[in-house]
């Protein structure tokens, strides 16, 4: 239902935490993360790494790949949306001039 509401994003992050931190494997935890994208779209889906908690249960690097196995069917712009567009269009970074520092 939350995904059916257009102004609702979905954050991509904490999946290996969930898991079992020291027997998960990407089979495990791929279908979650295609599931969110199937349902928010890669437009309003937002990677997060959630570290440094995720090296609880993985390093950064596999977090990434991870995230990078569940959108390797999308083009290169909506992964590049997903891995920070999305974020930076959601919380207007870079759309307001900085002020000069005297």
């Amino acid at each position: 239902p939350l995904a059916r509401l257009p102004h609702v994003h979905c954050k991509l992050s904490g999946l290996v935490t969930e898991a079992d931190w020291h027997g998960w494997q990407a089979e495990q935890l791929l279908p979650y993360a295609r599931i969110a994208l199937e349902a928010f779209g890669p437009e309003r889906l937002l990677f997060g790494s959630d570290w440094p908690v995720c090296t609880l249960a993985a390093s950064y690097a596999e977090v990434v790949d991870l995230a990078e196995q569940a959108l390797m069917d999308l083009t290169a712009n909506e992964r590049a949306a997903v891995f920070g567009g999305n974020a930076a269009r959601l919380y207007g970074l870079g759309t307001q001039p900085r002020e000069k520092v005297a």
